[in-house]
């Protein structure tokens, strides 16, 4: 085999374009029911009130807008290159054409940890919000298939996050055309429910409550940004459907754009009318949405937010495991992992193997490892994901042949905002824990090992 460049970039062949094996149907509102689909999970009940007690207090509304900001900004450079290559992938495929073969994999390697842990997390998640609902109708299940083992405390595996993650699998695997009509219905269904809380609660609001509106100093603002971050996490999975948009020009960047400014304006509403009706030095609980309709005594909401809950996760464990199984194709069709991932069917049109074998991985994390171990790779790995594109889209307009390929949407204020978003993202990375970063390297050298050990050697390009 002729040795190649480890910083080899790849050869982009505008035919490609228009002859994927995968089939083109999605619109700009689909591509936005999957990004707030992805976005808005349960996570919108349960962070405001940690950001606004331990970080931000009143002001929380202000870390939700300053993450908002450093996403929309990594929005815009995602944009340019959805627009402009249309191919699965996302950033893989982006960070390949203009930096090289091995920095593609390392933030492909990367990206992968993102969807593999964000789903097994999200799965633990719903597999505790399910089994709070069945315990209403007297349903238990045994302690050791409740949850994962740790020590002190006794359980075996969790089954029912393992189970949801299969039936994900299963669906998708189905055909993208179903997939996306479950997602439509579940992201109206939590958006409703988010519409309804806010409707309730603002009649609840105590303006006393706002003061002090920044206990924590402008410090803490920021301290909140990066754990608000970790709740945008997911838009970028709208840009992995590259190869199946209908016009990828015009419906990426709507897709992308517009999934963020309804997500960014939820989670906004939500912290504030929340700090607004419980004092922000009692939000330090797991569930504070319910806290404060408790303390509202309108406890016949509950029900209705346990249902957006199971709804919104639901969409993100769709959405996320989408954007890993395309993001695994993209790099078997490369050569750098092995053909099956990237094999489609003649009849759904989707990567069948690929869909399985990711959902089996998920299901088995998410069966056997708690959640708060899962979820430490999640933010770094997506923040390296937004400062590479975001310095990329600068190297992606030098590229010899830019002017052949299809000018689609174009980042404003070039290279200003792509400078910005990247020291952002960098900077939010700062504020992540030791611990994190100690995981995230390991996750890498495994990376390696498995390109220099496969990739390296069957690489196409």
């Amino acid at each position: 085999m002729t040795q190649h460049s480890l910083f080899a970039k790849k050869q982009i062949d505008v035919n490609q374009f228009k002859n994927s094996t995968l089939e083109r149907h999605l619109t700009a509102f689909g591509l936005t029911a999957m990004g707030v689909g992805a976005v808005v999970g349960a996570g919108i009940f349960i962070t405001p009130g940690i950001i606004a007690a331990k970080y931000a207090g009143p002001g929380a509304m202000l870390s939700y807008l300053l993450a908002a900001v450093v996403c929309a900004m990594a929005a815009l450079c995602y944009s340019e290159f959805a627009s402009t290559i249309p191919l699965a992938g996302s950033a893989y495929t982006y960070v390949y054409t203009v930096f090289g073969e091995l920095i593609a994999w390392i933030l492909g390697w990367a990206l992968i940890s993102e969807y593999l842990f964000a789903v097994a997390s999200v799965a633990v998640s719903w597999s505790a919000y399910f089994q709070n609902l069945i315990a209403g109708f007297g349903l238990q299940l045994p302690t050791f298939l409740s949850t994962a083992w740790t020590p002190g405390h006794p359980g075996g595996i969790n089954l029912i996050a393992g189970l949801i993650t299969l039936l994900i699998g299963f669906l998708l695997s189905s055909g993208l055309r179903e997939s996306t009509r479950i997602n439509m219905i579940m992201v109206g269904v939590k958006v409703a429910v988010i519409v309804i809380f806010l409707g309730v609660a603002i009649f609840y609001v105590k303006p006393t409550n706002f003061k002090p509106f920044l206990p924590f100093g402008a410090g803490g603002i920021l301290s909140g940004a990066a754990l608000a971050f970790y709740a945008y996490i997911g838009f970028d999975a709208v840009s992995t459907a590259s190869e199946e948009v209908v016009n990828p020009q015009r419906d990426m960047p709507i897709g992308i754009i517009a999934s963020l400014l309804i997500a960014s304006l939820l989670y906004a509403a939500v912290a504030t009318v929340l700090v607004g009706v419980v004092h922000y030095t009692k939000l330090n609980v797991g569930d504070p949405v319910a806290f404060a309709l408790q303390l509202m005594h309108q406890n016949w909401v509950a029900g209705i937010v346990a249902l957006g809950a199971v709804a919104g996760m639901t969409t993100v464990l769709l959405v996320m495991t989408y954007g890993g199984t395309r993001l695994i194709f993209a790099i078997s069709r490369d050569g750098l992992l092995p053909p099956v991932f990237a094999k489609v069917s003649s009849k759904t049109h989707v990567p069948v193997a690929n869909t399985w074998i990711f959902a089996i991985v998920t299901s088995i994390v998410a069966v056997v490892v708690p959640l708060d171990k899962i979820a430490e790779l999640v933010n770094i790995g997506t923040l390296f994901a937004f400062a590479t594109v975001s310095l990329g889209v600068i190297f992606l307009r030098k590229l010899p042949f830019y002017n052949e390929l299809p000018q689609g949407f174009k980042v404003p204020l070039f290279p200003w905002i792509p400078l910005l978003s990247c020291g952002l993202c960098l900077l939010l990375m700062t504020q992540l824990q030791l611990t994190t970063w100690i995981v995230f390297l390991i996750w890498l050298v495994i990376g390696l090992t498995i390109y220099f050990s496969y990739g390296y050697r069957h690489s196409r390009q």
